[in-house]
């Protein structure tokens, strides 16, 4: 989908953001009555009370939560039309410093959440095949048979979202549409039966439920009905990769499709009240009628696997702005599409991989990680209440409707919270674990950069153009080896002339590495996907230059094969001197060997901080050098690449001293010794003796 189809309303637009957008929220239905009757100890303790209140509770949950809140609200609060909490945070950051916690905190619970999500979604619409009679044959008998279809249909999700949003958009989308539209309409084949069930529009009764002793766990029901509303989180993260527009127009027709099925589902079980003689059961299936059920299986498990592909590109967005915001260290960004806001991270991929199926190992059925399911999504939710209320008062609101909105929001989030927490001994700690950790990679890049920022020595900066005439001499001082013809540092170079002191220190001090040309390329991204250009400033040298490399965000970043042509450029126009190559099986060649160096922080002894910060610091360089290799991001995996160490000293460099004394001084107190070791031995043995 192109940039003019995304900013604007079309029928191709909504198609697309059906596919990516709703899955999670739109297989709501798959699992939420099931889980309130679970809850409530089975059909044979379900009342109308009890129905019409949670269904009601349904309803309003999804109308302030996702309608108003994210849909309304947040969708104006995009950063050149990316969403998500991070575009948000980068919106409102010069508000306050401690608005980082919540968009950390929120980020970490949000990207843990969506590991849980395929895993849920998938088993729950696998398991309505077990035991089901396909002619004479069982397909699914047991549990572990479902373990395996479960396994390898989100293999094969992972597996192709190489090929961007925009191709899975549109294979999607017209399954989406059929998904509501069969939601809807087999919902209101079943809410005719009984039309009093639109009881549940009433407010009113979503308030009674949670006091009422029809109402087995109480307060904590909030925690079956939040699973109605987990994707509006990623609703507001995928508005990057299909426009805000798009999800406005399409979301009414998703409610309405979603209500109807929740009130047939509740008409059902009023008029069923002696299933559970039958066997355990899901209310999503039994409205089906039986000849249509196994279709709906196939179209339930088609959804399932969509709701599983918004968590994950709403993932990719949330890394990439991440790495924008310094959050965690740099990755791979591939754009499969021609639009910038449609990403693919290679790493995030097979990381949330990982993390998926180890959850299907270790959880199993669908009942065990629906009690996992939606603890980390409130406090995710909770922070972005925060930062809105933030971006409310930038926005110029009053104070009256900024506090309005964070008090009815957080009100309503707080208690959605501490409902889920009972989910934490049933399996949400494996969530809150993943959450953590991630929390914990965040917090050390993002304040060990603080850290390094603060406390960065005066000098940590110099002025390339100082040392054009050493490294000309150098270049020229046959007294040392060449290292290469070619030396290339890939090192930002900051207003045409501050670059880091490490590399001058890696080309000088480290060893003396004489070359023919020194290279200083920054690579630069631009907004536009194809830009392909490059600038050069040589300080009046031959052999000193610095190449500025713009490169659109569709670009490969190939700087060996750009660099060759630029030397070729600059030879050819006497810019630099030409590197004829005596022995080559290319004749006449003109452009000499390269070696690249990559950089790498090592905290130096000498650095003098605290505790708190050299250990954040040196964890800090630690994730650095366990990231990708900086090496593939400019295309240079099968160069000359070299990886190498300079010392980080930070803070005041303190200067120690050791004092010189005569070489006797020491040798008379060794005498000393060993006179008394003589002694000791000559009185122990006269004492063995007696």
């Amino acid at each position: 989908m192109n940039d003019k189809l995304k900013n604007r309303l079309s029928i191709a637009g909504l198609l697309i953001t059906i596919g990516i957008v709703y899955g999670d929220i739109g297989t709501s239905p798959l699992y939420v009555m099931k889980s309130i009757i679970n809850a409530n100890g089975g059909l044979v303790n379900i009342n109308r009370e009890l129905i019409i209140g949670s269904i009601s509770l349904i309803l309003w949950t999804v109308t302030l939560l996702t309608t108003i809140k994210y849909v309304l609200i947040a969708l104006q609060a995009t950063n050149h039309g990316e969403g998500g909490i991070f575009a948000l945070y980068a919106l409102v950051r010069k508000r306050a410093k401690w608005l980082v916690m919540p968009a950390l905190i929120g980020g970490a619970a949000l990207l843990a959440d969506g590991a849980l999500t395929p895993a849920v979604t998938v088993t729950t619409s696998i398991e309505g095949l077990k035991g089901m009679k396909l002619g004479q044959h069982i397909f699914v008998p047991d549990q572990k048979s479902v373990i395996f279809i479960t396994i390898i249909i989100l293999l094969l999700l992972f597996l192709i979202q190489r090929m961007g949003t925009d191709v899975i958009g549109k294979a999607f989308g017209p399954v989406m549409l059929i998904w509501f539209t069969f939601l809807g309409a087999v919902g209101f084949c079943n809410m005719i039966g009984d039309m009093s069930i639109l009881e549940a529009l009433n407010p009113i009764y979503a308030i009674k439920i949670m006091f009422s002793p029809a109402n087995k766990v109480g307060f904590f029901i909030l925690g079956s009905i939040f699973l109605a509303t987990t994707g509006a989180e990623a609703l507001y993260s995928d508005v990057g990769h299909v426009g805000k527009a798009n999800i406005i127009g399409s979301w009414p027709y998703v409610f309405v499709c979603l209500s109807l099925n929740y009130l047939g589902q509740g008409v059902w079980i009023l008029h069923n009240p002696n299933y559970h003689a039958i066997g355990d059961l899901n209310p999503f299936f039994a409205i089906v009628p039986e000849q249509l059920r196994i279709y709906a299986i196939i179209l339930a498990t088609l959804a399932a696997i969509i709701a599983s592909q918004a968590l994950i590109t709403g993932s990719f967005t949330l890394v990439s702005e991440a790495i924008q915001l310094k959050f965690i260290p740099r990755m791979n960004i591939v754009f499969p599409s021609k639009q910038q806001g449609q990403i693919y991270i290679p790493s995030v991929n097979k990381m949330l991989a990982i993390a998926t199926l180890s959850i299907v190992f270790f959880f199993k059925t669908s009942e065990h990680m629906e009690a996992a399911y939606g603890l980390a999504i409130t406090a995710t939710m909770l922070m972005t209440t925060l930062l809105l209320f933030e971006y409310l008062g930038q926005s110029n609101h009053s104070i009256f409707t900024r506090l309005l909105f964070v008090v009815i929001f957080t009100l309503i989030e707080t208690a959605f919270l501490i409902s889920s927490l009972v989910k934490f001994v049933h399996g949400g700690y494996v969530t809150v674990l993943i959450a953590g950790l991630i929390l914990g990679v965040m917090y050390i890049w993002y304040y060990g950069n603080k850290v390094r920022d603060l406390r960065e020595n005066r000098n940590s900066y110099v002025r390339l153009d100082q040392y054009i005439d050493m490294l000309t001499r150098l270049s020229h001082d046959e007294d040392y080896p060449t290292y290469a013809t070619n030396l290339v540092y890939m090192a930002k170079v900051k207003y045409n002339k501050f670059i880091k002191r490490e590399v001058i220190y890696s080309i000088l001090d480290k060893r003396p590495k004489r070359a023919k040309a020194y290279w200083f390329v920054t690579v630069n991204v631009t907004d536009e996907p194809f830009t392909n250009e490059y600038s050069v400033n040589t300080f009046g040298t031959k052999n000193v230059i610095n190449v500025q490399l713009y490169l659109g965000f569709k670009q490969q970043q190939r700087v060996n094969i750009y660099l060759r042509q630029i030397v070729h450029d600059l030879i050819a126009d006497q810019t630099i001197e030409a590197q004829p190559q005596e022995y080559t099986t290319t004749p006449g060649r003109d452009v000499g060997d390269f070696s690249f160096v990559i950089v790498q922080d090592v905290v130096s002894p000498q650095t003098q901080l605290t505790n708190y910060e050299k250990n954040i610091i040196k964890a800090r360089v630690w994730l650095q050098n366990l990231s990708s290799n900086p090496a593939s991001w400019f295309g240079l995996d099968y160069s000359d690449t070299v990886i190498e160490r300079v010392p980080l000293i930070l803070g005041t460099r303190h200067k120690f001293y050791i004092n010189r004394v005569p070489a006797s001084k020491y040798s008379i107190i060794e005498k000393e010794k060993e006179e008394k070791k003589h002694m000791l031995a000559e009185y122990r043995k006269k004492l063995h003796h007696f």
